[in-house]
């Protein structure tokens, strides 16, 4: 019996509310983002339901050579927003269902959360500090977690898809760092060729990483990377591609 999906989509959230308000925030050097309430509750911005109906219309017309059948969706309300408005916009079929798995959430961030880089060295320079000694794979902030203990949960989370969904299309929408450390995980890579794969390029939102099942791939077959960071649906539709990088401090991503 085959372990792993046929095909497995990654894709970020569309431009939330959280990035914008960052985004002015570090531009006017500000040490705190200007966004009320929890982030889990952050929405998407109207480019950021642009961004996601495209991806829809893109799978709808046949462009991603099938459409998904499993639905998994972060909890927080800006990847949700993202799963529905891809759904709707014909991507999968009107009555899947998007199911929420809390093991698929933004990294956490503890005390940082909410903080710009300029807000994190003012009020935590130890913080900052510890970070550039440990590098952000390993750093957890009080509160918060490392790059490591994100992919600690995700390993959990393909365990389950590979118990539920062999043989099945799953699509996933979830954050910037969850894409890389799914990649980390699928690809049995280390900690410099994922940094090294984050500095080239930032993950642009509602943007599509796919992975293939290759029966010949390893002893039982395995999922084998065919495109990372793929912008080409929000392009199609002349909707504008937006990416956020992921910094020191919350990036509300």
């Amino acid at each position: 019996m085959q372990r792993w999906p046929d095909r497995l989509w990654i894709v970020r959230h569309g431009q939330s509310a959280g990035n914008v308000a960052r985004d002015a925030a570090h531009e006017a050097e500000l040490d705190r983002i200007a966004i009320k309430g929890r982030d889990v509750d952050v929405p998407l911005s109207r480019l950021g339901e642009e961004q996601a109906d495209a991806l829809g219309h893109w799978f709808a017309a046949g462009h991603g050579d099938d459409r998904p059948d499993v639905l998994l969706s972060s909890p927080y309300r800006r990847a949700l927003q993202t799963a529905r408005h891809f759904r709707d916009a014909g991507g999968a079929a009107a009555d899947e269902r998007i199911c929420m798995d809390e093991r698929l959430r933004e990294k956490e961030f503890g005390i940082l959360d909410g903080l710009t880089t300029h807000g994190v060295a003012n009020h935590f320079p130890d913080q900052a500090a510890f970070r550039r000694t440990l590098g952000k794979f390993y750093h957890r902030p009080p509160g918060g977690e490392s790059w490591a203990d994100v992919i600690l949960r995700l390993r959990s989370l393909l365990d389950t898809v590979s118990l539920h969904y062999g043989g099945r299309r799953v699509m996933i929408f979830a954050h910037q760092v969850v894409v890389l450390c799914l990649r980390y995980i699928i690809e049995n890579l280390d900690e410099e060729g994922i940094l090294a794969i984050d500095r080239e390029a930032d993950v642009a939102n509602c943007s599509v990483t796919e992975y293939r099942f290759d029966p010949a791939a390893g002893k039982n077959g395995n999922l084998v990377l065919e495109r990372y960071n793929t912008v080409a649906p929000i392009v199609a539709e002349h909707a504008r591609v937006t990416r956020e990088r992921d910094s020191i401090v919350a990036a509300r991503g």
